[in-house]
C-alpha cells in the first residue's frame, strides 16, 4: 500500500514537471491571492503589536483625565463637536486633593514646551526636545520605568528642586554614550542636575518618546509660561478589582471641580487604558475584513484556472489512464494520482504567496516602523485557504478521471 502511494505520487510529481510552464503560471495565480492575504494581514498584526507595545506598559488598572477623550481627538473636525474647556492648572490641583479613593495615586503633568534645545557643555541637541512637567508618581503611573538613577521623590517636587529625569535618546546623543547621571544640562538658561534615564519607549505614531526631558511641575510652570496650559491627570488603581469604582469616583470628583450641575454632560473626558486599546485594535478590524474579500476574491480565481488545468490534463492523458486501468489500476489510485497533482500546485502556490506576503509585509512594517512579528495566524490562514482551494478545485477533476471507461479511453487519440 506505501509502495503504490509512493509510485503514484512520483507519477503526479513527473506530470507536473512535464509542464513546467503551466504549473508555474498557475502556481502564480494561486501566490498572488495568498500574497494579498498574508501580506496585508502581517501588517495588520504588526499594526496590532505596535499598539500593544506603545499602550501595554500603562497596565489595564490606569486611566486618566483630559480636556478631551480619545475618540474625540479622533473626530475633532466633527463641526458638532463641543468644545471642552481645558483642565487648568487650579482644576487639576483641586481634583488631586479632593480625589481620595483608596489604593490610587494620582499624577498631575502637562507638555510645557515641544521643540526645545537642550544644551551640555559644548554641545547642545537639535530643537527637537519635549520638556514635561511632572510629579512624583508620572512615571509609575504611566508605566515608564527609571533604568539609571532614580525617580522625582516628593522632596524634589516640593522643593522645586532643579533636577530632571531625560528619555533614553541622551546618552548615544548629547552625552555620546558617557553616564549622564549627575551632569549639568540647560534648558532655556536653566540648570537642571540629571538624576535618572528612562528606559527607550521607541515612537508612538512617529513620536519618539525617547527625546523627553521630565522636570518637576512648578519649575515647568516659572520657567515655560504659556496661556491656556492643558493638564493632565493620570490615575492609578493599585488593586484592579476596584477599578470601575476608581473611575466612577474620579467622574464625580471632576464633576464637582468643574461645578457641573446634575443635568449636565461632562465636558472633559477620561480614558482608560484598557478601553483605549481595544478602541484602536477594533480599527484594525476592517483591515483584516479587506484582506480576506481580496485574498478570496484572488484565490477564486486562481481555484478555477487550477481546476481549469487539471481538467486539461484529463482530457490530454486519457490513454495513458486507459492502459493504467487496463493494467489494473483502481479508481482511487487514478483518483490519487490527480488530486496528488492538485495538492502539489495548490502547496507550491501557497507557500511562495506566504514567503512573499511576510516579505512585503514585513518591508511595509520596517517602513512605517510597526513592531514585526512572525505572523502565525496568517500563515495557519493562508494553508487553510491553499487547502481548500486544492479540494476545490482538485476533486472533480480526479473524479472525472478515476470514471473513465478503460476501453474508450484507449480509443482516445
Amino acid at each position: 500500500m506505501v509502495g503504490l502511494f509512493k509510485e503514484n505520487t512520483k507519477i503526479a510529481i513527473d506530470s507536473i514537471k512535464s509542464q513546467a510552464l503551466r504549473t508555474s503560471l498557475t502556481v502564480f495565480i494561486i501566490a498572488l491571492g495568498i500574497t494579498a492575504l498574508v501580506g496585508i494581514l502581517t501588517v495588520v498584526s504588526a499594526l496590532q503589536n505596535t499598539i500593544m507595545n506603545d499602550f501595554a506598559s500603562m497596565g489595564a488598572n490606569t486611566f486618566s483625565m483630559s480636556r478631551y477623550d480619545f475618540s474625540a481627538e479622533i473626530n475633532q473636525n466633527d463641526v458638532e463637536q463641543k468644545v471642552n474647556p481645558i483642565i487648568s492648572y487650579p482644576e487639576a490641583k483641586e481634583f488631586q486633593d479632593k480625589y481620595n479613593f483608596p489604593f490610587t495615586s494620582t499624577s498631575l503633568s502637562f507638555t510645557a514646551a515641544s521643540g526645545v534645545e537642550v544644551k551640555y557643555q559644548g554641545e547642545k541637541t537639535d530643537p527637537e526636545i519635549t520638556i514635561l512637567g511632572v510629579d512624583e508618581n508620572f512615571c509609575p503611573n504611566k508605566g515608564l520605568e527609571v533604568t539609571k538613577g532614580r525617580n522625582f521623590n516628593s522632596f524634589d517636587v516640593d522643593n522645586n528642586n532643579f533636577v530632571c529625569v531625560l528619555g533614553s535618546d541622551f546618552e548615544k546623543g548629547l552625552f555620546k554614550d558617557k553616564n549622564p547621571l549627575d551632569k549639568i544640562i540647560s534648558i532655556r538658561g536653566a540648570k537642571f542636575k540629571v538624576i535618572g534615564v528612562l528606559k527607550e519607549k521607541g515612537s508612538t505614531f512617529g513620536n519618539s518618546q525617547d527625546l523627553r526631558v521630565l522636570i518637576p511641575n512648578q519649575l515647568a510652570r516659572s520657567i515655560f509660561s504659556a496661556p491656556n496650559i492643558n493638564y493632565e491627570l493620570n490615575i492609578m488603581a493599585n488593586n484592579e478589582a476596584l477599578l470601575d469604582e476608581a473611575v466612577d469616583n474620579a467622574i464625580i470628583t471632576m464633576r464637582q471641580v468643574r461645578k457641573l450641575n446634575p443635568v449636565e454632560k461632562n465636558n472633559f473626558g477620561i480614558e482608560r487604558s484598557d478601553d483605549l486599546i481595544q478602541t484602536l485594535l477594533s480599527n484594525t478590524e476592517v483591515l483584516s475584513l479587506t484582506a480576506w474579500v481580496i485574498g478570496i476574491i484572488t484565490v477564486f480565481g486562481s481555484s478555477i484556472a487550477l481546476m481549469n488545468i487539471m481538467l486539461v490534463s484529463v482530457t490530454e492523458r486519457t490513454r495513458e489512464i486507459g492502459i493504467r486501468k487496463s493494467l489494473g489500476a483502481k479508481r482511487t489510485t487514478i483518483a490519487w494520482q490527480f488530486f496528488t497533482e492538485t495538492l502539489v500546485i495548490g502547496q507550491l502556490g501557497g507557500i511562495v504567496g506566504i514567503i512573499l506576503g511576510i516579505s512585503i509585509g514585513f518591508a511595509i512594517a520596517v517602513a512605517i516602523g510597526f513592531t514585526f512579528t512572525i505572523p502565525w495566524m496568517a500563515m495557519i490562514a493562508a494553508f487553510i485557504t491553499t487547502f481548500v482551494v486544492t479540494i476545490f478545485s482538485g476533486l472533480y477533476p480526479a473524479i472525472k478521471a478515476s470514471k473513465l471507461d478503460p476501453v474508450e479511453a484507449l480509443r482516445h487519440e
